[in-house]
């Protein structure tokens, strides 16, 4: 279950089902990610505020440098760079990780057994890619993570009301998992994917229980008060985030 708390009166987004973890994704209010000067004086305070509510450095708070790809790191205290990276594995508790979204999916991972978390950007190319597999994958061979013990949150997106693609993108997303059953519609000749969806199905394929994973209902094109969108705000260069912190 998806529940609205505030980080210095302003908003952000946590899933029930991560309890445990320090992790939240921000919203237009608590914005940590432009390239529009009128929110950059917004967002050098609210980094501020979430490095006070963490209790680190602004130096400590990192993210990848995502390219769409599928390519998955892990986080090391005193590096901020990670070229051609979309998906992030923390297993410090000295670093916060956030990566930017504006319909792509974000995936939240967590593995309370071996206190590591991880977070990728599922657009449709990482979702080909099949990037929330991978990740997982990278967390059980290197860290010793067993699927069962999981959890993960998939955060607000574009969703399947809203999200058509085209023949190519269709066809690599159908074969991203084993079942594409009910994961697309074709609606006045448009084909229409579930990319939520096709990230929960991946997971699941992967190892992870059901119950263990919690799928945020808003969607950023309808719920565009709330969250960013490339496709309804004219390619806007701002972003919501998801962070977590150990």
């Amino acid at each position: 279950m998806f529940y609205f708390e505030e980080i210095n009166g302003k908003k952000i987004l946590k899933s029930s089902v991560l309890n445990g973890l320090n992790h939240f994704f921000t919203t237009r209010e608590s914005v940590i990610k432009t390239k529009e000067p009128e929110f950059e004086t917004i967002v050098e305070d609210n980094k501020k505020d979430i490095c006070k509510y963490f209790g680190i450095d602004e130096k400590d708070l990192i993210h990848p440098s995502q390219t769409h790809t599928s390519n998955v790191d892990v986080a090391r205290i005193g590096i901020s760079s990670y070229p051609d990276t979309d998906g992030l594995i923390l297993t410090n508790n000295v670093q916060a990780v956030f990566l930017n979204f504006a319909d792509c999916t974000p995936v939240i991972i967590y593995d309370p057994i071996n206190k590591i978390a991880a977070v990728a950007h599922a657009g449709w190319r990482g979702t080909a890619g099949q990037i929330s597999a991978k990740t997982v994958k990278k967390m059980k061979n290197e860290f010793g993570s067993s699927t069962l013990n999981l959890k993960a949150t998939i955060g607000p997106a574009i969703s399947f009301c809203c999200y058509n693609v085209g023949e190519d993108a269709y066809r690599q997303l159908m074969v991203s998992v084993r079942n594409f059953d009910g994961l697309s519609e074709i609606r006045q000749g448009s084909i229409f994917v579930d990319l939520k969806g096709i990230n929960k199905r991946q997971l699941i394929e992967s190892g992870l229980k059901d119950e263990n994973i919690d799928v945020c209902p808003y969607c950023t094109v309808c719920n565009n008060e709330l969250f960013f969108s490339y496709r309804k705000e004219n390619a806007t260069t701002n972003r919501h985030s998801a962070v977590v912190k150990l």
